[in-house]
């Protein structure tokens, strides 16, 4: 009896052909969903706080003493919306401002405990969605998967 040789799946011997675009996708989704969930269960706990004020906070949180302007351009969000989302964090107590000591008329923002206490709890959801979310899968898997990802991160920042 003759073999039978699968050319659908199996192109010269190579692993099957794979659509990068629905490969790129799944990726989004799965930090789409991640994300969604961790922030559900901040807006049904003690703190309300949409996607973009966490990663305000979180960015002042990393970069404590940094301005209003630097967080438009690492963000790439207009001023308006940046102003807006400060000044919202900064009303619920989480950002503190003080006067740039050079120029009296920029404002320095900080952290404020309140802030890290919900820094805290949005790490800590974090966790335990992560655990949650490879809790199906080996040592293994978790490291291939992990070595793949740098790997598709390494493409990208290799491109010009």
């Amino acid at each position: 009896m003759r073999k039978q040789v699968d050319t659908v799946n199996h192109l010269a011997g190579n692993a099957p052909a794979v659509d990068a675009d629905e490969l790129i996708e799944a990726v989004h989704a799965v930090m789409h969903q991640f994300r969604a969930r961790q922030f559900r269960a901040l807006r049904e706990g003690a703190h309300e706080l949409s996607h973009m004020e966490a990663k305000a906070l979180g960015y002042f949180a990393r970069h404590p003493g940094a301005t209003q302007s630097e967080l438009v351009q690492h963000s790439g969000r207009d001023k308006g919306q940046v102003a807006r989302l400060i000044a919202t964090l900064r009303e619920r107590g989480y950002l503190e401002a003080r006067a740039d000591e050079a120029d009296r008329r920029i404002q320095r923002l900080e952290v404020s405990a309140a802030g890290r206490a919900v820094q805290k709890a949005i790490q800590a959801q974090g966790r335990k969605l992560s655990q949650a979310a490879v809790a199906g899968l080996s040592a293994e898997e978790c490291a291939q998967l992990k070595t793949l990802l740098a790997k598709l991160q390494q493409q990208l920042d290799e491109l010009p």
